[in-house]
């Protein structure tokens, strides 16, 4: 059951209350692939990036089993970039550069070897390229989809036929209110799943994050993080983290889709731990089964002894 994540490929320039880099590897398809590659394989990356995109950071890539086919190396600029200056309790964060450079004119080719990925996920960019990596693949068994509120406001059209199109959404709660112009989150949660995804998952930063199935709501909580450095690319590793589980498990039921949900946390709280995708480099398979079971007992509820209180 082969993966394919399709999105941007960047550099980033980041600066938190503890600390500062000037360029890092970055870009949703990035956190995604290297999330996902821990629980399968093979992983296929569609993207974009310039003349300046470094040996060393394609070789991170490779060295994480990733196939880069897909990914266009475009000599005519340079690589996707992005800084931005965190706030104190970093959940608000101001951009200071956008270039968005070759990535401008990304037009999502998807090789013919790629084109029967059982599990698609569509990073945050455009709608109308999300829609047109779609009209690309065969007979997806599972569609996750990662908007924001730049393509809510800009795109809404072209982001309702994704929408229809797509098994997952994910995205937070402050999106999920824009999107569905509801503030109870489980009634957008409603308005929302009636336009297409049968599955959505609301991430909520501090709080975790709400999984909304056909059966049942979930509550996952979040990890307890000691030292935050660096939240850039937590929710893009969420998905990738929800999206190896189901491909790796190949279950797609209400149960296996709130394992997935907890693998996506644990995934994004390692994320969170120093800059860029640095600490998702260098995990191992015992430090993730540590954590994932560190998640389940946070939000265990003994059983009751009686039958009534």
């Amino acid at each position: 059951m082969s993966i394919l994540v399709v999105g941007s490929v960047a550099y980033d320039g980041i600066e938190t209350p503890f600390g500062k880099v000037d360029r890092i590897l970055g870009g949703s398809a990035t956190f995604i692939s290297i999330t996902a590659s821990y629980f399968h394989s093979p992983l296929q990356l569609v993207g974009v990036v310039g003349h300046d995109f470094a040996e060393e950071d394609l070789n991170k890539l490779k060295a994480r089993d990733i196939d880069l086919e897909g990914l266009q190396i475009d000599n005519s600029g340079r690589t996707f970039f992005w800084s931005g200056r965190y706030h104190f309790d970093l959940n608000n964060r101001d951009t200071l550069d956008t270039q968005l450079n070759v990535f401008e004119k990304f037009d999502p080719v998807i090789p013919a070897s790629y084109q029967n990925a059982k599990v698609v996920c569509l990073g945050n960019i455009a709608p109308a390229l999300q829609n047109k990596v779609l009209d690309q693949i065969e007979t997806p068994d599972l569609v996750i989809l990662d908007t924001m509120n730049f393509w809510i406001e800009g795109a809404r059209k072209d982001l309702e036929v994704t929408l229809n199109r797509v098994d997952v959404l994910i995205i937070n709660d402050s999106e999920a209110r824009e999107l569905s112009g509801e503030p109870n989150l489980v009634k957008a949660a409603d308005k929302i799943r009636s336009m297409g995804p049968d599955t959505l998952i609301i991430k909520k930063g501090e709080h975790g994050a709400l999984l909304f199935t056909n059966g049942s709501i979930f509550s996952a909580p979040a990890y307890p993080i000691v030292d935050i450095f660096d939240p850039t690319g937590a929710g893009d590793t969420f998905l990738g983290g929800f999206a190896g589980w189901l491909a790796r498990s190949g279950d797609f039921s209400d149960e296996n889709f709130r394992r997935a949900v907890i693998y996506g946390s644990a995934m994004a709280s390692f994320c969170v731990e120093k800059f860029g995708p640095e600490r998702l480099l260098s995990l191992t398979a015992a430090e993730i089964n540590e954590r994932y079971t560190e998640f389940r007992t946070l939000s265990e509820i003994p059983v009751q002894r009686e039958d009534t209180f």
